[in-house]
């Protein structure tokens, strides 16, 4: 019986060494460019999606659905080059609690300029997370924009300044 052990468990070793095994998973392209259009063709919002960003910068997500409090949420989550995320959340006329919600109950900490806008700097010590917010200036013609993650302040106001309006 024991003789049986050692040739199955040598039979599992030499199966274990030769199996090849996924050292890394790929994520195919995130077509937000065509994605913003195609939202904001339909909700006729002035979305917004970074441009010009440079190497090293990936998107990885993006999505319209309903969060917090019944908010319909444009969403485009990106890696920076030394793998943080940081993603831009907008919506119209949103509720205090789903601010709170994207910002993870963050404490205000000051305000920043960044793409010739002021934000207001949230932070999340228990869970890294930075948050910067603008909140639209003109009900029901401004979106409210967060732009959060575990990036530092300096991407995050980098990114805001590559915000563009979606055209076309």
């Amino acid at each position: 019986m024991i003789r049986s052990l050692v040739v199955i468990g040598a039979l599992m070793a030499l199966v274990i060494l030769i199996v090849p095994r996924v050292n890394s998973i790929s994520q195919p392209p995130v077509d937000v460019a065509g994605t913003a259009k195609s939202i904001a063709a339909e909700t006729k919002w002035p979305l917004q999606i970074p441009t010009g960003l440079p190497d090293g910068w990936r998107a990885t997500s993006v999505r319209y659905v309903r969060s917090t409090d019944g908010v319909m949420t444009w969403h485009a989550g990106y890696t920076t080059p030394d793998n943080q995320s940081v993603a831009i959340e907008q919506a119209m006329e949103p509720t205090i609690g789903w601010v709170r919600a994207e910002v993870n109950r963050a404490a205000v900490v000051g305000t920043v300029d960044a793409g010739g806008l002021t934000w207001t700097k949230y932070v999340r010590d228990a869970k890294v997370q930075n948050s910067l917010v603008h909140n639209g200036a003109t009900a029901g013609k401004d979106l409210t924009t967060i732009i959060t993650g575990t990036g530092t302040f300096e991407q995050l106001q980098f990114f805001a300044g590559k915000l563009a309006v979606v055209t076309g």
